[in-house]
């Protein structure tokens, strides 16, 4: 509820005996929906010929039960439900991207968000390339099909990719023969594995999706790792393994995963009781009842009710038909969205001092917005506590987060944030316990504290490449 913007969900499917896996990755995308509402796509291998349908939509918009029928059976598939974080959300920048080069047909799908993006797409438009999206999955592509001229596998390719890259990427690649999973060296973003019982195997972002079609969980990928599913088995690269220390986004646990998620041994929702709970004893409030904004700030709500005594209640009621309030682009229209889908229950404010527990504040927006809500409801007190530190910079590694400009934390103290907002009293969680979150193991919080795990730009916009295109371009 906060206007952040997403990542992106991807899901990937080998089999050895030959089945409807569209269908399957249909599934797995709609566990995955909450990651990426502004388009989706699947591609299907089948004896080495690519298939791939894709749009902009929701994946039950985009497909059908002909759709689905219509596309061949395969032995893997790979699909993708998109958030932009670099480059617009046009049907252009819709994933999986599928590629024609000297060795053959690829499909890729990419989560996260490359720090040297814009040094790469420069120095391949000098090389002559021509790009036909604006996102930097793109550039992972090109180089990928540049490698892959000299290399002897597409696994190759992809581990002499991994050396020019920089920044979260989870990605799964689609070759004729072959299914290849990987993972940045800093473990940014999640992916997992599992399998079925026929010895099918499934990659995703979260865990959530492998349960949604009913695939055993093995494992997480490693940071750095490269798994290679062919004919041949399952196979481990560990080659990048241990390059770089552990930095997972702390807002996997924070916001943009399932609460049913289990990334890196930590499950999700535990990770938000704890922040509640965190709260509690870092930002306490004499207050009559704790409520939290549907859907991410409720386990946080649940964990400050538990740690500080005071009852839980059910304080707002989200319109489940309408999609996150942050999918619209644009001050007003976000506003717009805020307005229809949420409503306070009147008889669990009224009069009462509340203890409102959202995940983030980005803007402020939204958090004004719901305050007045409460008011109009007959709260006499809010007192507002984030499960997540003030946002003070921008992020490269594929949270939304483009510039500072427009962070209601910079340049203003708690209480001038709170007076903004409309409530009486404010608490964020202390950065130093972010940590505890992840179940002690690293995580990166350069949105909070500024401090990068890789070189980053002076300024880049995610749109700077979005020219507009005649005609039907998207």
């Amino acid at each position: 509820m906060s206007g952040l913007h997403e990542e992106c969900g991807i899901f990937g499917i080998w089999s050895p005996e030959r089945s409807a896996l569209a269908e399957t990755v249909y599934y797995g995308l709609y566990a995955l929906q909450h990651r990426g509402q502004e388009g989706c796509g699947i591609a299907v291998c089948d004896d080495g010929v690519i298939t791939v349908h894709k749009d902009v939509g929701l994946v039950g918009e985009v497909f059908d039960h002909l759709t689905l029928t219509g596309m061949p059976s395969g032995n893997m598939a790979v699909g993708h439900a998109r958030y932009s974080t670099t480059g617009g959300n046009g049907r252009r920048n819709c994933q999986p991207l599928v590629v024609n080069h000297q060795k053959g047909r690829m499909a890729i799908a990419h989560n996260g968000n490359l720090s040297n993006a814009d040094r790469l797409r420069s120095e391949l438009e000098l090389s002559g390339a021509i790009f036909h999206t604006t996102s930097d999955t793109e550039s992972i592509a090109y180089i990928i099909t540049k490698n892959r001229l000299t290399c002897g596998s597409i696994e190759e390719a992809v581990q002499r990719t991994m050396d020019t890259i920089e920044g979260a990427y989870s990605l799964i690649v689609m070759s004729p023969t072959k299914l290849i999973a990987v993972r940045d060296p800093f473990g940014f973003r999640p992916l997992c594995f599992g399998r079925f019982p026929d010895g099918s195997c499934v990659v995703a972002s979260e865990s959530c999706a492998l349960t949604a079609v009913g695939a055993a969980f093995e494992r997480d990928l490693e940071p750095g790792e490269m798994l290679i599913f062919s004919d041949e088995g399952v196979r481990s690269d560990r080659s990048h393994c241990g390059k770089a220390p552990h930095r997972i986004c702390v807002f996997e646990y924070i916001y943009f995963a399932r609460p049913d998620s289990v990334i890196d041994g930590v499950p999700v929702h535990d990770a938000r009781l704890r922040a509640g709970r965190i709260l509690a004893r870092e930002c306490p409030a004499d207050a009559d009842i704790v409520i939290g904004v549907p859907d991410s700030g409720l386990d946080a709500a649940l964990g400050f009710a538990h740690e500080s005594g005071i009852p839980y209640g059910i304080g707002l009621i989200k319109n489940k038909y309408v999609a996150r309030t942050f999918i619209s682009p644009g001050q007003e229209s976000r506003t717009d969205k805020v307005r229809i889908k949420l409503a306070a229950v009147q008889t669990t404010v009224k009069d009462k001092r509340v203890v409102l527990v959202d995940d983030s504040i980005v803007r402020g927006t939204t958090g004004r917005r719901i305050a007045a809500l409460l008011r109009e409801a007959g709260a006499k007190e809010i007192h507002f506590r984030v499960s997540a530190p003030p946002f003070l910079h921008p992020c490269f590694y594929g949270t939304d987060i483009d510039s500072e400009d427009g962070l209601i934390a910079n340049h203003r103290t708690i209480e001038e944030i709170a007076q903004q907002m409309g409530v009486d009293s404010l608490g964020f969680l202390p950065t130093g316990s972010l940590e505890e979150l992840c179940g002690g193991a690293g995580c990166c919080k350069a949105c909070f504290t500024g401090e990068y795990s890789t070189t980053v730009p002076a300024s880049f916009r995610k749109d700077k490449y979005d020219i507009p295109l005649s005609g039907n371009a998207e």
